[in-house]
C-alpha cells in the first residue's frame, strides 16, 4: 500500500510551541516536524521515528523550549504519511 505526504502549516505562539510539538511526536502518522520562524526561515527540523520517540523527546523538547522563549509567533509544519483516500 502506498502512502500519501501531507503537510499542514500551523500558527502557533511562542507561549504553546512545546505543547504542541509535544503532542505532534505523539501522533503516530506524524513523519516529520518544521518550525518556522514569522519571515519563514527554518529554526528546526525534527525527523520523527517511532523507535526513537522516547531517546529524542527529552532534548528536542529542551531545544523547543529555548526556540519558544525567543520567538513570539511560529509557523509549525507537520508532514504525514497516511493512507490514500478509497475512490468509489
Amino acid at each position: 500500500m502506498r502512502f500519501q505526504e501531507i503537510a499542514e502549516e500551523v500558527q502557533v505562539m511562542g507561549s504553546n510551541l512545546v505543547e504542541k510539538v509535544k503532542d505532534l511526536l505523539h501522533e503516530g502518522n506524524v513523519q516529520r516536524v518544521i518550525i518556522k520562524n514569522e519571515q519563514g526561515h527554518t529554526l528546526v527540523e525534527i525527523p520523527v521515528t517511532f523507535a526513537a520517540i522516547g531517546v529524542i523527546a527529552a532534548p528536542v523538547l529542551a531545544a523547543v523550549g529555548a526556540i519558544a522563549g525567543v520567538v513570539t509567533k511560529c509557523t509549525v509544519v507537520v508532514e504525514r504519511h497516511e493512507p490514500p483516500s478509497a475512490t468509489v
